[in-house]
């Protein structure tokens, strides 16, 4: 069963709007704005569970929550050879392995 309390929610100031903004993660086209994060942040939870509902009623698969997905850790990523390069030089003078380095650069730390 699909949670509406399990997707990704942000609230952001939009200076544009001059308003706070509530998006989800699943579901990028979805937004409502409020004149306070708790305005926009009710406002986009209880939209996307008035879409789920409507969804499920009309047979649609709704996308499954970011938190709910299983993830094993990897990935791959693309690079140019040059890039390659330098970041197993970078391994070899820090004494560690290409993978930690890279993942040590990505959370950035």
């Amino acid at each position: 069963m699909t949670n509406a309390e399990h997707y990704t929610y942000r609230v952001r100031w939009s200076a544009e709007d001059a308003s706070y903004i509530g998006t989800v993660a699943e579901m990028p086209s979805l937004s409502w704005v409020g004149e306070t994060q708790s305005d926009a942040f009710d406002g986009i939870r209880s939209l996307v569970a008035d879409v789920l509902e409507d969804m499920l009623a009309h047979g649609e698969e709704p996308p499954e929550a970011i938190a709910d997905r299983s993830y094993s850790g990897k990935f791959m990523v693309r690079v140019t050879p040059e890039v390659h390069r330098q970041l197993a030089i970078d391994a070899a003078e820090q004494q560690v392995s290409l993978n930690r380095l890279a993942a040590s650069r990505l959370v950035g730390t």
